[in-house]
């Protein structure tokens, strides 16, 4: 398994479905290593515990935590297995935030703004380029600006994740504009 294939395999497991190969999350998300190299094994798997520290340690995404002890890891956001709920702290975000996304989802997120789907919240960025870098994954990129200084006056909370992405339960259509540099 190269090292992007387990990364891959880690977030999969961490955030959406720890069941297919038999791992136990706690409500904060933290997996024991040992399982969780022992559940891809016996699902036929090459996973092994360097393969795990590699991935929590490289990567500029910054996905995973390990434990002080270095015996747990958990995927940092992302979650949508109703089992994890991160006690993230409230913070007051930038002004501005930045959502990545494709061109072909604009017309839905113009109508209904950025839900979160099947993932707990919705996923911003405080600089254009990761949004830009985002957006690419799934097709032609298009940055929006999220005017997170008035959602959050008005009540809307933030929080900020280890590795600095942030998140929001939603953001409705009018805190939304058009990023300057792109289209």
């Amino acid at each position: 398994m190269t090292p992007e294939d387990a990364s891959k395999f880690i977030a999969y497991v961490l955030r959406h479905a720890p069941e297919s190969i038999g791992l136990r999350l706690d409500a904060e998300g933290w997996a024991d290593i040992d399982a969780l190299v022992a559940g891809a094994v016996a699902n036929g798997r090459g996973l092994t515990r360097p393969a795990v520290a590699l991935a929590a340690i490289s990567g500029a995404k910054k996905r995973y935590e390990l434990s002080a002890d270095g015996l747990r890891i958990r995927a940092l956001q992302g979650h949508s297995t109703p089992q994890v709920r991160r006690g993230f702290e409230s913070v007051a975000p930038p002004a501005w935030l930045f959502h990545g996304t494709a061109t072909r989802f604009l017309a839905s997120i113009r109508a209904h703004g950025l839900l979160p789907g099947t993932r707990q919240h919705v996923h911003l960025s405080a600089d254009e380029a990761t949004a830009v870098q985002v957006g690419q994954r799934h097709g032609k990129a298009h940055v929006l600006r999220v005017d997170a200084g008035r959602m959050h006056a008005l009540g809307h909370a933030f929080h900020c994740a280890e590795n600095g992405v942030w998140l929001t339960e939603s953001v409705p259509p009018g805190f939304l504009s058009e990023s300057d540099g792109t289209s």
